[in-house]
């Protein structure tokens, strides 16, 4: 796969969806990644680059949602105020709410390319965003965050975002979660928390993390500075802006909201089946 200057040196599509709150519009974030990981595998559509923002939600993986008592760990979570939802990507229980910026980059060609690269390109582009800041953006799993993987990116040894990919036919998407503004710390708590009423000490197949709050952290602890989520979209736009011929914004064709609409309903099928709602 070519870097992520050359992948969107010509069109990129930039569709900016922060602000949208409710459990379906979460639901409908990972609906919108696969609906147009086909368009843009088809050809249909350039890359793309795709932004969201919600409020207090928890995103399961399916691991999570065998935990022995999954029901009274949610449960627990829907009294602190948030909502749970079983993504369709990879990975473990992460924490969204307004200091969290997630980023999707919708990619072609993924039958030619490695899951690896499609992880480099995501590493290598939020190393350029803030290399004004810092050249200390390191991608490695740090071990006592919450969904731990190879490419857990952290400053000083303290995670701040983490990588999933999703692949659909020829298209992919590479999927981040920025905590920029709050208490990294106070969201390694509550996931903590989660997975100690999930368990109860129940035998189970699966290892579950064991979450250290003091490994997570948001960007601006790490920085020492002011940086918030507007910030941080102001430069992916500027980044892109800065490489590429042109930037379209556009919202789904009447060809992408089919297949939207079908794959909605496969992640309500998903989540009605793993939490039973």
């Amino acid at each position: 796969m070519k870097d992520w200057k050359q992948l969107f040196s010509e069109t990129v599509r930039y569709i900016d969806q922060r602000g949208k709150s409710a459990r379906d519009d979460a639901i409908a974030s990972f609906a919108y990644d696969d609906a147009l990981a086909i368009s843009v595998g088809n050809e249909d559509s350039p890359p793309t680059a795709r932004l969201w923002v919600h409020e207090k939600t928890i995103i399961l993986g399916i691991p999570d949602a065998k935990l022995p008592n999954v029901n009274e760990g949610i449960q627990w979570l829907e009294e602190q105020g948030y909502q749970t939802v079983v993504r369709n990507s990879g990975g473990l229980a992460v924490v969204l709410d307004s200091g969290v910026l997630n980023l999707s980059f919708i990619l072609p060609n993924a039958k030619q390319t490695s899951i690896h690269e499609g992880y480099q390109l995501m590493v290598s582009f939020i190393q350029d965003l803030f290399q004004d800041v810092t050249s200390d953006i390191k991608a490695f799993e740090v071990t006592g965050s919450y969904c731990p993987g190879e490419y857990d990116l952290s400053i000083g040894g303290r995670k701040f975002a983490g990588i999933s990919q999703r692949r659909v036919k020829n298209g992919s998407a590479v999927q981040i979660y920025l905590c920029v503004e709050g208490s990294g710390r106070e969201r390694a708590e509550l996931v903590r928390e989660f997975y100690r009423i999930g368990m109860q000490g129940e035998p189970n197949k699966f290892e579950y993390p064991v979450v250290k709050p003091e490994t997570m952290a948001s960007l601006n602890e790490l920085l020492s500075m002011p940086l918030t989520v507007d910030d941080v979209c102001n430069r992916i736009y500027q980044a892109l802006e800065g490489v590429s011929m042109s930037i379209t914004e556009h919202s789904l064709d009447t060809s992408e909201q089919q297949g939207f609409k079908k794959r909605l309903e496969q992640m309500k099928d998903r989540n009605i089946k793993a939490l039973g709602k």
